[in-house]
């Protein structure tokens, strides 16, 4: 079951990469606004790629359920979903900074049991679970392990916006921002790829959605951290999210959150 799982999720990420490279950087990306109010893009390569992997999905897992960011849920009568972010990043897409990537999550009855971060143009697809942990790119693959022994002061903080959430979630990051080495902002999923990889020792973040978080789970958890919510409970639901490196650490950070 294992190796079939993995198959397609490589399969997914593969199919992902044609439809999201074909408009990167493209003159034909039209952004549209999908909020109520402010400004939340999505992207024709955002739909084009969630319908491909879920065009695969339905053809060889059909008794599974999927969470897409785009197009919603759909049942599964075999116990696991495969949660979707067909581009996280969107506005890092339009830019044209390679920072965002595709998310990819199996999640069973007790949480993520596997998930692919995939950066299509930059040919890095970082995998955890199921007995993996893994960089691969460039025609090799490198193993992920996050840093340990680092404390706060020594550590390296990131998070998408330098606005978290709330007053109060803002006031609680900055507490943490503050004794940390250097915090820095914007790189979407890759912030948790990169913690995975060792090069980052903290990611906090606050109103986040399961199809944001349940990938990035599952490839720091099999590289040796840890990802829970502010209180130290399940994260892969959403909400306010803190990943770190070592338990050491995430215990740290926690104390200044709570």
């Amino acid at each position: 079951m294992s190796s079939s799982l993995i198959a397609t999720a490589h399969r997914l990420a593969d199919a992902a990469r044609i439809e999201t490279l074909r408009l990167f950087r493209s003159p034909e990306l039209h952004p549209d606004n999908k909020a109520g109010h402010g400004f939340d893009p999505v992207t024709e390569a955002d739909r084009s790629s969630e319908r491909a992997m879920r065009a695969i999905l339905a053809a060889e897992r059909p008794h599974d359920a999927i969470l897409g960011e785009e197009f919603g849920s759909s049942p599964g009568s075999s116990g696991l979903t495969w949660v979707l972010d067909p581009i996280d990043g969107t506005r890092a897409f339009m830019a044209g900074a390679p920072s965002w990537g595709v998310l990819i999550g199996v999640v069973g009855a007790d949480g993520p049991i596997y998930g692919i971060v995939d950066q299509p143009h930059l040919d890095e697809r970082f995998e955890g679970g199921l007995g993996r942990a893994a960089l691969t790119g460039r025609n090799q693959n490198w193993p992920l392990r996050s840093r340990v022994g680092v404390s706060l002061s020594q550590a390296t903080l990131m998070s998408t916006y330098p606005e978290v959430g709330t007053p109060d979630e803002q006031a609680a990051f900055q507490r943490v921002a503050a004794r940390a080495r250097l915090t820095r902002y914007g790189l979407d999923c890759y912030a948790y790829a990169l913690l995975a990889a060792g090069h980052v020792d903290l990611v906090i973040e606050a109103g986040l959605q399961a199809y944001d978080v349940a990938a990035p789970i599952a490839v720091v958890q099999a590289a040796g951290g840890i990802v829970t919510d502010w209180t130290g409970g399940p994260a892969h639901h959403g909400g306010r999210i803190i990943a770190a490196g070592s338990p050491e650490l995430h215990a740290e950070a926690l104390e200044l959150l709570a």
